[in-house]
């Protein structure tokens, strides 16, 4: 699973769109609009009328939390205080907990009178979905994390016919309407390959109407392509926003933008371009073990990208990721003359063909000859799954060809052995 965050505005367009599926009462005001650095605040009220008239809520939509702590949050507002507020914090650089950013998207409700603020989130581990309630919502529920209850839900239960009655706080006269939500909000999830989803606060207004007011979401971006109507829609697509203060460079908005189009999970995330230790690991759980163990080894400071390729892309798709690393290694040779080096490792995979993935790799490798001999790059191989043994054959092949030193390891090796012979390199030449 890809989890990515999504911003609050399309969190809550997504859950108006689908909660009422399951939960009909759910009567969302959709009254929701994005202000940015270059929005004419005239024009978005004449496309909003209801901003005018209304009271209402300005806050920033860019990805951190503690809004309210930071008194980033303005409340019960006019027209007059939203165009000061816009004015005295747009474009205006903050730092929140240890990032520095810019802030440039705010998004705009009406305001909701409220005297209870609720909880509830859901998150999945290994072998549950779990519902965490709490009647004590708002901004100091970590300071009241100790009043939330904790429900897991078995993997592949039918949540209607769950006793969440039976496993939840007394609810009094809002258990008929909690329960329903919560239930509604449940299948939402699911069907809706949300990774995590936290309400934190939601109210319920004298006639029972539930009104979410602060959401935080993330999707299993691999999905994309099991919702074409909904939150995948390429002529309205929900957008996977880079954290407060990051910014994408060419080659990482580039490898998103290709993950986005494959079932398949392609990630680079750039650590330091003038780094001499490369890697493009297959599988999320590979790519956290390789890192870890460069870091160990205290090469953390050479360490030049993070990221994988898993889910059995395609042969073109694992060439331009390839290229793509290739081209970053060999972007600037070390100028000590030192040698650089590219693991392509992984474990023993399920289903990933190897040598269909390696074929990809090896093609990229044979258009990039000169530049990876002008690096000094080395390359070092350790792969298990299926056809791997014509996989490996193939790199042992270009490396013979071309003259790049490859050095290649099967499933018999330990898949972070590779490291230490790096290490190992590194030593004999101080």
């Amino acid at each position: 699973m890809a989890q990515k965050n999504i911003y609050e505005y399309d969190a809550k367009k997504l859950l108006a769109d689908q909660l009422p599926k399951y939960f009909p009462q759910f009567n969302y005001h959709n009254k929701i609009a994005i202000i940015e650095s270059d929005t004419e605040l005239d024009k978005l009220v004449a496309e909003n009328p209801w901003i005018k008239p209304d009271k209402v809520v300005v806050k920033p939509d860019q990805l951190f939390g503690k809004r309210g702590k930071a008194k980033l949050i303005l409340l019960d507002a006019d027209l007059n205080q939203v165009k000061k507020f816009c004015k005295d914090n747009l474009n205006k650089e903050f730092v929140i907990g240890s990032v520095k950013g810019e802030l440039t998207r705010l998004l705009i409700e009406p305001f909701i009178p409220h005297e209870k603020e609720y909880y509830v989130s859901i998150t999945s581990d290994r072998e549950n979905d779990i519902i965490h309630f709490s009647f004590e919502g708002g901004i100091f529920i970590e300071e009241n994390w100790d009043k939330v209850t904790h429900l897991p839900i078995p993997l592949g239960t039918n949540i209607k016919d769950f006793d969440l009655v039976g496993k939840m706080p007394d609810l009094g006269d809002l258990k008929e309407v909690l329960i329903s939500f919560i239930k509604s909000l449940f299948q939402v999830y699911i069907n809706q390959d949300f990774a995590f989803l936290e309400i934190n606060p939601f109210a319920i207004t004298e006639d029972k109407n539930i009104v979410p007011l602060d959401i935080k979401a993330r999707l299993d971006d691999t999905a994309a392509f099991l919702h074409p109507d909904t939150w995948g829609n390429p002529n309205n697509p929900i957008e996977f926003p880079a954290g407060f203060g990051q910014k994408m460079s060419e080659e990482e908005a580039m490898i998103s933008e290709l993950d986005e189009k494959t079932g398949a999970s392609l990630k680079l995330t750039i650590l330091n371009r003038e780094g001499r230790l490369w890697t493009m690991v297959a599988g999320g759980g590979a790519s956290v073990i390789y890192a870890d163990t460069v870091v160990d080894l205290g090469l953390g400071t050479e360490l030049g990208n993070y990221g994988e390729y898993s889910g059995n892309p395609s042969r073109e798709h694992t060439e331009i990721y390839a290229q793509t690393v290739i081209d970053l290694i060999t972007e600037k040779p070390d100028p000590k003359g030192r040698a650089k080096y590219l693991i392509i490792g992984g474990g023993i995979a399920n289903f990933t063909d190897v040598k269909a993935t390696f074929t990809g790799i090896v093609s990229a490798i044979k258009k990039s000859v000169d530049k990876l001999k002008k690096a000094n790059v080395k390359i070092f191989v350790r792969r298990g799954g299926p056809n791997e043994r014509q996989g490996l054959e193939l790199m042992e092949q270009v490396g013979k060809e071309t003259g790049i030193p490859i050095e290649v390891y099967d499933r018999y090796t330990h898949m972070t052995r590779v490291v230490e012979l790096i290490k190992r390199a590194e030593e004999g030449k101080t």
